[in-house]
Parts: structure tokens; sequence; C-alpha cells
């Protein structure tokens, strides 16, 4: 249970720097926490600076419409599984959170949204049911090739967000918002492992196959 979620002042920091005491997307979750600056408001940064903040939060929240319509295409096919169905739900509810997340941050930062939504979409929805007709450890293996690279992806984009000023509020509320989503999918992708994602044959060349699309799918985002 998360008690007095707050904001607190770190003594040795600037005071508009200060330390998340709790789960960051709380800020975003909470409707009584939703007018704080940290989640209200945008900072006035360079061009450059806004370039890596809108790619990133374009970017992130195209990543978490397709994670949903993935695991919406396994639930399709093995949502009836006793064993798989809840696993996969579980790990469903979580990537629908980060997508409320990502919603309120796209407005919080006016950053403009992808044109590939629907392509998102409709792919997501086509590799998670794919992989799951082909069997429950091919939607793990799928499960773990994804999350590997959104995980590493996130890594990358914190060192991005290290030229961002931490003057402004949204900025480390932020940056907790990515570690925190961050530790989600590599919790999938410890599942997904759990769940004899290896034991699939031509579990390397599948990997390959969908962590090179996601990453092809990383680049066209923050383009268009």
């Amino acid at each position: 249970m998360l008690v007095g979620c707050r904001f607190q002042a770190a003594k040795t920091l600037r005071p508009l720097t200060r330390a998340i005491t709790c789960r960051a997307s709380t800020f975003y979750t909470d409707p009584s926490k939703n007018q704080e600056p940290e989640a209200s408001t945008s900072p006035d940064i360079s061009p450059e600076q806004r370039k890596i903040l809108d790619n990133a939060l374009r970017v992130d929240q195209a990543g978490e419409i397709a994670a949903n319509w993935i695991y919406r295409g396994q639930m399709t096919v093995l949502g009836r599984d006793p064993r798989m169905g809840p696993l996969i739900q579980e790990m469903w509810d979580q990537e629908k959170r980060h997508l409320a997340v990502m919603d309120k941050l796209q407005l919080q930062h006016q950053v403009r949204p992808t044109i590939l939504s629907d392509v998102a979409k409709a792919v997501g929805f086509a590799l998670g049911a794919t992989t799951a007709l082909m069997g429950k450890e091919a939607a793990m293996a799928c499960t773990e090739a994804v999350e590997t690279v959104i995980g590493e992806h996130y890594d990358d984009q914190l060192r991005d967000f290290e030229s961002l000023p931490s003057s402004h509020p949204s900025i480390p509320l932020l940056r907790e918002v990515i570690k925190e989503f961050r530790d989600d999918e590599l919790e999938h992708l410890d599942t997904a492992v759990e769940h004899h994602s290896q034991r699939i044959p031509a579990h390397a060349l599948l990997s390959a196959v969908v962590g090179g699309g996601c990453m092809v799918a990383i680049e066209l985002c923050k383009r268009f």
C-alpha cells in the first residue's frame, strides 16, 4: 500500500529537485495528484531538449499502445487457459496502467502522438495472436523479445534525459516514471523466461525477428 505518497525535498539538492517516496506513476493515476506541478506543467527548454522529450514520449506512448494490443491478441487465443490466461491478464493490466500514464504525459508536455498508432494496434494484435497460436512458449518468447528491447530502450532514454533540467519538477518525476516502467517490463521478461520462453525451436530466430521489428518501430515512431 502507498501511504503518504509525495515528493520529499532533498536537502542536498535545489528546492525543486525532490525525491519520490512512492510509485511515480501514482501522480498520474491518483486524481488527487493530477494538478500537482510535477504532473501538470512542462519545462521551458531549448529546441534540442524539446526534441529529446517529444521523441521519447511519442515512442513510449506508441510502445504502450502496441504492448496492449499484443496482450489483447494473446488473450484472444490463450485467455481461457487456466494457467496462461491469468498470467497474461496480469501483465496486460500493468500495460493498461502504463498507457494511461503515457496518455497523460503526452497531454502534459503537449507532444504530438505518432500517426502510426493504428498500425501499432494492428501489428501488435497480429503479433500477439500469431505467437499465441504457435503455443504457450512462443507467446512467452514474444514477450521476452519485446521486453528485452523495451528495457534497453528505457535505459537509453534515461541517459538522454540527463540533458533535461532537473530544476523543473516534471523532469525528476518523468525519470522516475521511466525507471518504474522499465522495471515493470523487465519483470515481464523474467516472467516469460520462467514460463519456458526459451524452450521453443528457433528461439533465437523468433527473438531476432520480433526484437528487430521493435527497433524499427521505435525509429519510425520518433519520426512520424
